[in-house]
Order: structure tokens, then C-alpha cells, then sequence
């Protein structure tokens, strides 16, 4: 056997360890997986047929100057994924590490998220992942509300563009941002929410657990719940 096939085995072996050790953290007892994007169920009113599609958006958004961030990223982050998801992942601001590659959830915490979405039977390509800012903040801090009120527009238009069944709001900010509140994340985890129509399942940031690893149980339960929905909604 070549030494190019060893690492490869290597490789694979090591990143099937890394999940079945994130899987036992969970406690997970048995995985539901997601039935395919091409069982996308219709919705109501809110998800009436988008005149625009993300590649629309996008075009629209530019080089955006539309504010003050635009001074110091490095790259505008957009969005990844599948433009027909029926989830839809959103998260506060590009790190540093997005802001360098302009994809959002490409650090340690990303490649978290890509467990936690291995353990619901999905890839990135399954999804759609993007953020409520598109630029990243200084210093990581949080975001300006005007930053938000300039920026929070095409992320309600990337969201209409792509009808998605449930959408799953990570963290703090960007739970505060969708559901205009500010309730602690702590209260709203784990309660359905309703997001222009859509369900919406707030929960910890990946960022967080990297910090609390015993919040993993809790989002490992928010991840169920969004399964057993869209499992539902398919089914019925």
C-alpha cells in the first residue's frame, strides 16, 4: 500500500474518532437524519414564491459600502449552501478567520458546527449557513445597531430567496437580532419561535460550546427538535 493511502486511511480514520467522540459527548442514543432537500414541503404566506434569488442578492449587495465596517474586513461574507435548503443556520458577524476567507464558519467553531451537523445527518451542502452581518466587526466586538439595521435587510431577503422549512438562530446576537428581544439565550433555547412565519430554534453559538462544553447536551436537544419537525413536516 502506497504511503499516499496510508494518510488517507490515516486521515478518515482520525475524523470518524473525532465525530463518534462528539456523538458520545452529546449522548447521543440514535441519530434521525433529514429527509432530502427535493421533499421541501410548501409553506405559508411568508414563503410565497421570492422574485429574487441569491445570486440577486448578492449582486445587490456589492462591494458594500453601506457602512463603517467596510473600512476594516478583509472580505465580504455572504452566505454558503444549498440556495433550496430547508435549513437555514444563522450566526452573528464573520470572525477572523471567515473575514480572511469570506465563508462564513470556517474557524474552530465552524468546524464544530460541521459535527454537530454530521451528528443530524447533514452536510454543508445540505444547509444554508450565513450571518447577520456580512462584514466582521473590529476586534470581534459586537455589532452596531446601526451596523445591523444597514446589513439586516438582505439577510431577510436571502432567507425569503430560499423558503427554507426552519431556520436556527446561533447565539446571543443573532437570536436578539431575528426575534427583536432580549430575553437571555438561556431562556429562549430550546422554545419555538416564529420568524416571519417561519419556525425558528434558538440556541447556543458553536463559539460557546468551545467554552461551555456542557452546553453541547442542550443544543444536541434544540438539534432534535429541529429534526422531528422537519421529519413531520415531510410525513404529513
Amino acid at each position: 500500500m502506497s504511503e499516499h493511502l496510508v494518510n488517507e486511511l490515516r486521515e478518515t480514520l482520525a475524523a470518524a474518532r473525532s465525530q463518534f467522540e462528539y456523538l458520545r459527548d452529546l449522548g447521543v442514543e440514535s441519530l434521525g437524519t433529514c429527509p432530502p432537500a427535493e421533499n421541501k414541503v410548501s409553506q405559508g404566506p411568508a414563503h410565497a414564491a421570492a422574485q429574487e434569488s441569491l445570486d440577486d442578492i448578492h449582486l445587490d449587495l456589492g462591494d458594500c459600502q453601506r457602512c463603517g465596517l467596510a473600512e476594516s474586513r478583509t472580505r465580504l461574507v455572504y452566505g454558503v449552501g444549498n440556495p433550496n435548503a430547508r435549513l437555514v443556520l444563522v450566526g452573528e458577524a464573520p470572525g477572523r478567520e471567515e473575514d480572511l476567507r469570506g465563508e462564513p464558519f470556517v474557524g474552530e467553531a465552524g468546524r464544530l458546527l460541521d459535527r454537530i451537523l454530521a451528528a443530524m445527518g447533514m452536510q454543508r451542502k445540505d444547509v444554508y449557513i450565513c450571518n447577520v452581518l456580512k462584514c466582521r466587526p473590529p476586534n470581534n466586538r459586537d455589532p452596531l445597531p446601526e451596523e445591523v439595521a444597514t446589513c439586516e435587510a438582505f439577510l431577510v431577503r436571502q432567507i425569503a430567496a430560499i423558503r427554507p422549512q426552519v431556520v436556527v438562530g446561533l447565539g446571543r446576537f443573532a437570536v436578539h437580532s431575528l426575534l427583536k428581544t432580549r430575553i437571555p439565550i438561556s431562556q429562549l433555547r430550546g422554545e419555538w419561535q416564529n420568524y416571519h412565519g417561519i419556525p425558528l430554534m434558538p440556541t447556543y453559538h458553536p463559539a460557546y460550546l468551545l467554552r461551555n462544553p456542557e452546553g453541547k447536551r442542550d443544543v444536541w436537544e434544540d438539534m432534535k427538535s429541529v429534526l422531528r419537525l422537519m421529519n413531520a413536516e415531510v410525513e404529513g
